[in-house]
């Protein structure tokens, strides 16, 4: 794992603190780059490919307005994403940064301890008012569990 570099600005844009401290930034992928620290690793949301970044990266195959392809890979990555963002910038990112990014930051509120039934209204605080934008993704964050841990 590379040596722990500066974190995110806890104000920066984006910039979500989850209950336990940790920073995670949404962004949407068609908006410029925000300035400051670039991630060390970056889960994408996209229906086709992530995008070409000079950072470790993971596409997630997810299409606009809808779930993800692979429930259980949504599970596993989005854990992986948690357990990153301890000590490493992290950010999760779609196109417009809401419908998926919010979701997804929704899901990640879930595995640090925010309850289900919560996590959408606790993303549109924290995050942006129009996060999880349909109504199949906010039934995905209400029904989101942690993976079965393979011990």
């Amino acid at each position: 794992m590379p040596e722990r570099q500066e974190g995110w600005p806890g104000d920066g844009p984006g910039v979500v603190r989850l209950p336990s401290g940790r920073l995670v930034r949404g962004r949407g992928l068609r908006d410029a780059l925000p300035p400051g620290p670039v991630p060390e690793f970056g889960l994408y949301l996209q229906a086709r490919r992530a995008p070409e970044v000079p950072w470790e990266a993971r596409l997630l195959r997810w299409p606009d307005f809808r779930l993800p392809a692979d429930r259980e890979e949504a599970r596993s990555a989005l854990a992986e994403v948690w357990e990153l963002a301890a000590d490493r910038r992290v950010e999760v990112a779609c196109g417009g940064g809401r419908g998926r990014t919010g979701t997804a930051l929704a899901c990640l509120a879930v595995l640090d301890g925010v309850a289900p039934a919560e996590a959408v209204a606790w993303v549109r605080r924290h995050y942006h008012p129009h996060a999880v934008e349909t109504p199949w993704q906010r039934r995905y964050v209400r029904r989101f569990s942690a993976p079965a841990r393979r011990d």
